[in-house]
């Protein structure tokens, strides 16, 4: 986009496609247009109908548009599925400047040095995050620019993901006419927007249950741990009602979001509607009661399904406790329910600005978080700004070194022996 302060997060769920324009003006950060559509070609969290896709992401986009009255061009997309892994990595080289001190230029070798990992042929990598960097031994330094040292290591974690996802994902955005700004992993920016500093230290899961799916991610040690998917969500709770009800899934989704209530206790029995049955024109009427009776099972389930996931993934007391979001979350009653199957301390975290105060805007404002922390710290080194501009940063920059050695040696005197110089550190 022709205005470099205006970034634009495109959250492609299950039940809606959300983009959302986050503006940021002397470093002050904040929200100025939303756009949704329905959702359609997704489920549970997977591409399955790239036009249809492609049809919601510009309903959204357009919606976005008209709002703010700007041409939206490019986007930081985001993506999570049960297709994504972590691994640790590690990384190591040479500082390069003569007097030692530490540049942004070093940070971009070790953070390349730590990329190189056996992957399998239908694995990509997403992003490369820096749980924290050592200088000449020191540990535990989480920014090592302008310190001085001779060796600098990186204790890193690589996010993965399948090959046919991404691209999948990919697609559907060009199709869109858009250009992808970078992917960016929904748990890890929701997270850094989410949890306070202590909770990722500690330890804490966060966890997403959107429409078709539910995704749990745990932070440890001030960084992303584990993640995990569950095929479980929001769409559930409408099939029950559905079945329950004897109505359309439709009408099932209008009542779940008007009357629904997680907690059999906090129902209202005087509190009445009608559906359609289905099959026939009769109208049936049902009380809240009669509602939460169907919801909460279905809830209590999902919850007992996170815990053990997280029993499963080996974490079994966190301090910091769960942190809740997703659309789902904003239904009355579902905290307490939380809370009595989880056993600890429970949350649900809302994006603190003005027109996205819901639980299941904090993936798309999460988004904007992490490509907002990127932009900072690339600004801030002044040097790499090309990796912003690929859709996939990480792996590209591997494939594209070739080209950019033959395209540039005959600029600049001397990059073969830069090259050779840099290459060395590895042998």
């Amino acid at each position: 986009m022709s205005n470099n302060d205006i970034i634009v997060s495109l959250d492609i769920g299950t039940s809606k496609v959300r983009a959302i324009i986050g503006e940021v003006n002397n470093g002050a950060f904040n929200i100025i247009g939303v756009g949704s559509a329905d959702s359609e070609g997704i489920r549970k969290g997977a591409i399955v109908d790239i036009d249809q896709t492609v049809q919601s992401i510009r309903s959204a986009v357009d919606h976005a548009e008209r709002m703010v009255g700007i041409q939206i061009s490019e986007v930081y997309v985001g993506i999570s599925g049960n297709h994504i892994g972590l691994q640790s990595s590690h990384g190591v080289v040479a500082v390069s400047n003569e007097d030692r001190e530490i540049g942004e230029e070093d940070i971009d070798r070790v953070l390349k040095a730590a990329e190189v990992v056996a992957l399998p042929p239908d694995r990509e990598i997403i992003d490369v995050v820096a749980r924290q960097f050592v200088v000449d031994g020191l540990e535990g330094i989480s920014d090592p620019r302008g310190m001085i040292g001779v060796r600098l290591e990186v204790e890193a974690t690589i996010i993965t993901g399948a090959k046919t996802a991404i691209h999948n994902l990919l697609r559907c955005v060009e199709k869109s006419d858009l250009k992808v700004k970078d992917l960016v992993l929904i748990p890890l920016g929701a997270g850094q927007l989410a949890l306070s500093k202590d909770e990722k230290t500690m330890g804490s899961v966060l966890v997403d249950v959107g429409a078709g799916s539910t995704t749990l991610a745990v932070f440890e040690a001030g960084s992303i741990a584990a993640t995990s998917t569950l095929p479980v969500g929001g769409d559930f709770v409408t099939n029950d009602i559905a079945y329950g009800l004897r109505t359309l899934t439709d009408q099932a989704e209008k009542v779940k979001l008007k009357y629904g209530c997680a907690l059999i206790e906090s129902a209202a029995p005087e509190v009445t509607f009608k559906v359609t049955m289905i099959g026939s024109n009769v109208d049936k009427e049902f009380s809240q009661e009669d509602l939460a009776a169907i919801i909460e099972p279905r809830i209590q389930e999902i919850f007992q399904l996170v815990r053990q996931e997280i029993k499963r993934l080996g974490y079994s007391e966190l301090p910091g406790g769960y942190v809740l979001t997703g659309g789902t979350m904003s239904m009355p009653g579902v905290l307490q329910v939380a809370q009595n199957e989880l056993a600890t301390s429970v949350r649900i975290a809302v994006p603190d600005f003005i027109g996205v105060r819901d639980p299941g805007y904090c993936s798309g404002v999460g988004i904007l978080h992490n490509a907002i922390r990127n932009v900072r710290v690339r600004n801030t080194g002044g040097s790499n700004n090309s990796s912003g501009n690929n859709k996939k940063p990480v792996n590209r920059a591997k494939q594209q070194n070739p080209v950019a050695v033959t395209q540039e040696t005959s600029q600049k005197p001397g990059f073969i022996e830069r090259l050779k110089k840099m290459f060395s550190e590895f042998i």
